[in-house]
């Protein structure tokens, strides 16, 4: 089997540049997940490593396949030294040991809530799935392993998670457009849902 976490980590650094601060947490029965913060400009951007060690596999399946099914890891950009955002590793190594815990698949246009604020006094309890392939490249593995894809994580209000589970994630999305909503704004308000 091939370690695939130093490539993971190799397309996130040429992505992203050098990582300027990780950490590592470790949950009981699951391998270690850490989180690796890029700082460019006013942005910061977070992003999990060890999610995509092993394939998400279907939860109702009997046995989990240890070579096919897909793998991710998630990324998180918001504005920097506007809130305390650091303190988002944990929920967010969470987020990327739910494929084991929960045996979640995380696909684009899922929602994953972590019940409590993102980080202090953040107004998101929850994220957004969005497509991958725009800020860090799918990174291609060797058959029949399917590739390693870097989904960007949208945090949502709970008003905004809710309207989504009735209209879709699409429908959400192309609100945030219509109202030029900043995705990257730690404290922003909830885009008005009427």
């Amino acid at each position: 089997m091939v370690d695939v976490l130093p490539l993971v980590e190799a397309r996130l650094t040429t992505a992203l540049g050098a990582a300027d601060a990780r950490a590592a947490v470790t949950f009981l029965g699951t391998d270690r997940v850490e989180v690796l913060r890029f700082t460019e400009g006013d942005v910061v951007r977070y992003a999990t490593l060890g999610m995509s060690a092993h394939p998400m596999t279907d939860p109702t399946a009997l046995v989990a396949d240890p070579v096919k099914g897909p793998r991710a890891e998630l990324v998180l950009s918001v504005r920097a030294g506007v809130a305390d955002t650091d303190k988002v590793l944990r929920p967010l190594a969470v987020l990327a040991a739910s494929p084991q815990v929960e045996g979640l698949v995380v696909a684009p246009g899922s929602s994953l809530d972590v019940g409590e604020p993102l980080w202090p006094g953040a107004p998101f309890t929850s994220v957004l799935v969005g497509e991958g392939g725009g800020l860090v490249e799918d990174l291609e593995l060797d058959a029949p392993l399917e590739p390693v894809r870097f989904l960007p994580l949208l945090p949502m209000t709970p008003n905004e998670a809710a309207w989504k589970r009735v209209h879709g994630a699409q429908a959400l999305q192309e609100r945030w457009l219509t109202h030029g909503t900043d995705l990257r704004d730690p404290v922003r308000r909830s885009v008005p849902l009427e």
